[in-house]
């Protein structure tokens, strides 16, 4: 079987929905455009924040540890949605749906984020889109995971998973499960863009939620150690040679 790409996702927020494209222009060096442009920085990521912060804005990458994420609420996980526009549209099971500007309407996301939260965490304090994007890894890596693992792991935990709660960027169809273990540090094409696969994606707690109601319905973590004897799914890769990427391209690695 020929592998394609399957599915384009970015995440315009940090850990907050996300979106499906049909294609995307990728840059030698860079990350997936527009993917966790922004983030949601929490009280108790202001100090690193304030610290490095040009104009009222980060200037340099923050660890994730500084953001709202799922791994500290686990409700999170069920926000879905991006770009309608010029605006966000995000939606979740238990608030009703929010449309914004991020640029002059920030404040209206903070509230609604507010009753997802829970009250012992430092709470949410403002939108921020700084000079760096807002990925877990401070290298411009872009996550590439297998929809061939996806159905190995969902039959082994006897229960559907689904691609959203992985926040990956690009899937691929059509590899044997987890052969992607076995790419580190070789070239792989999409189309005519080159990638070199540096590291494997290791799991936190957040990928326990359901993406559908925003609850913890398996322990990920033991799961994949018990099945596979690691917490890894996926694999992270830097672009070498930049164009553009659609679904339905050619993936040889």
């Amino acid at each position: 079987m020929i592998a394609r790409l399957a599915h384009i996702h970015r995440h315009p927020i940090k850990s907050i929905g996300g979106e499906g494209l049909g294609r995307v222009s990728l840059r030698a060096a860079r990350r997936l455009p527009g993917d966790r442009e922004w983030a949601v920085l929490t009280e108790a990521g202001e100090r690193n924040a304030q610290a490095s912060q040009t104009g009222g804005q980060p200037d340099r990458w923050l660890p994730k540890s500084c953001f709202v994420r799922g791994v500290a609420a686990a409700p999170v996980q069920a926000i879905r949605g991006g770009w309608q526009g010029a605006r966000l549209s995000l939606r979740h099971p238990d608030r009703p749906d929010l449309d914004f500007d991020p640029e002059t309407e920030s404040a209206r996301l903070i509230d609604w984020l507010a009753p997802l939260w829970p009250a012992e965490a430092a709470p949410p304090t403002r939108l921020v889109r700084g000079a760096a994007i807002w990925t877990d890894q401070k290298w411009p890596w872009i996550s590439i995971l297998s929809l061939s693992s996806l159905v190995d792991l969902e039959a082994r935990a006897g229960q559907p998973l689904g691609l959203d709660r992985w926040r990956g960027n690009l899937w691929v169809e059509g590899w044997a499960p987890f052969a992607e273990r076995d790419l580190i540090g070789r070239v792989i094409r999409i189309g005519a863009v080159e990638l070199r696969v540096t590291a494997h994606i290791g799991r936190c707690e957040a990928t326990s939620a359901s993406t559908r109601t925003g609850r913890r319905d398996i322990d990920m973590l033991k799961t994949l150690e018990e099945q596979y004897g690691h917490t890894d799914f996926g694999i992270f890769a830097e672009v070498v040679t930049g164009g553009d990427i659609e679904t339905g391209d050619e993936v040889t690695a």
